[in-house]
């Protein structure tokens, strides 16, 4: 994140977009008020290194229903089971790949369930964005996707493609494990569900 752009200019921004919004120094205080917000419901959680390193499924599975396919899974279920079960829950806690000073979210993804479950089908959505994360106009916000964030995520998910070897920018690659198959922006608050965007005042995540 470019030293000049001020979270508190985003919350501003996200707010006149329809959004709820709340600002934390650190990752402890947001996970903090993520646990007292979210009890006793049913919460679904997108793929996210954010996620893992907020140990949301951890203390969030102490008081509600969680589904991850990230974490191990159950026996006698397959990902794909925990992957429908997290899209008929309640909540739904995804990070983000890149955020624009004027608003757009921007999410690529492979299997693409996480950029959907963030686009319908819950009564709350939560996004989760650290600052490095935050880009100054829509076109960064969309380099810093597929050039910063997928290359990492591939290399992280030891995928055979070109970008995960230095995890270095987007190949536009034709492999198998292409991990940049569905993008995602979100212009404005959709319709018909409660959206609140978590400002995280350092870096989380790719």
């Amino acid at each position: 994140m470019e030293s000049n752009i001020k979270l508190s200019d985003v919350k501003t921004t996200l707010k006149k977009l329809g959004y709820t919004v709340s600002l934390f120094e650190n990752k402890e205080k947001a996970a903090d008020y993520l646990d007292g917000q979210i009890d006793g419901s049913s919460v679904g959680f997108g793929g996210s290194v954010t996620v893992k390193e907020m140990q949301l499924y951890e203390r969030l599975g102490k008081h509600n229903k969680v589904f991850w396919h990230n974490y191990p899974i159950p026996e006698g279920k397959t990902a794909a089971d925990i992957i429908h079960e997290a899209s008929c829950a309640e909540c739904y806690i995804s990070s983000v790949n890149g955020l624009a000073m004027s608003g757009e979210i921007i999410n690529i993804d492979g299997r693409c369930n996480r950029v959907s479950e963030i686009f319908y089908g819950h009564k709350k959505v939560y996004l989760i964005v650290g600052r490095n994360k935050i880009a100054p106009d829509y076109d960064s916000a969309l380099f810093r996707a597929r050039n910063i964030a997928a290359p990492k995520n591939a290399q992280r998910l030891k995928l055979k493609t070109p970008c995960a070897v230095k995890a270095d920018k987007c190949y536009n690659c034709s492999s198998p494990d292409r991990i940049c198959r569905g993008l995602a922006v979100l212009w404005t608050k959709p319709y018909g569900c409660d959206y609140e965007i978590i400002l995280v005042d350092e870096e989380l995540g790719y």
